[in-house]
């Protein structure tokens, strides 16, 4: 099975984390942390922050490796570094999610995580 390997940013402002939804693919509507793939020569944390631009216009600082989340999907494995971040400059601004939210931890639950991502809901419950 073809692994990819892949970045989270959990990203806080004022005691919420920033959330999105995805508006595309086999996994659309769902939620997540934003991120993206890691190219070569890149480290995870240079990933981060690349895609964090790309995708949100926003530039972000990883602040704390959290964990690395280990899932199958059907179609593919995936290996995610996550990191608590936090944002340098800008504001959050949707290029290429449908819908984003910033949640407090009592309503990280509220929105349908993908499988994946529900590892780091729960830690981060577990970090609190």
């Amino acid at each position: 099975m073809k692994t990819i390997r892949v970045v989270a940013a959990i990203i806080y402002k004022d005691g919420k984390i920033f959330a999105t939804q995805r508006g595309y693919g086999a996994y659309k509507d769902y939620w997540e942390f934003p991120g993206g793939k890691i190219e070569a020569g890149e480290t995870p944390e240079q990933a981060l922050i690349r895609e964090i631009k790309e995708e949100l216009a926003t530039t972000i600082r990883p602040e704390r490796f959290v964990m690395t989340v280990e899932y199958d999907y059907p179609e593919f494995h995936l290996s995610m570094d996550c990191f608590i971040c936090s944002i340098v400059e800008g504001e959050p601004e949707l290029l290429e999610h449908e819908s984003a939210s910033w949640l407090s931890s009592d309503h990280l639950s509220d929105v349908d995580w993908l499988p994946a991502d529900l590892f780091i809901v729960d830690r981060l419950k577990q970090m609190e």
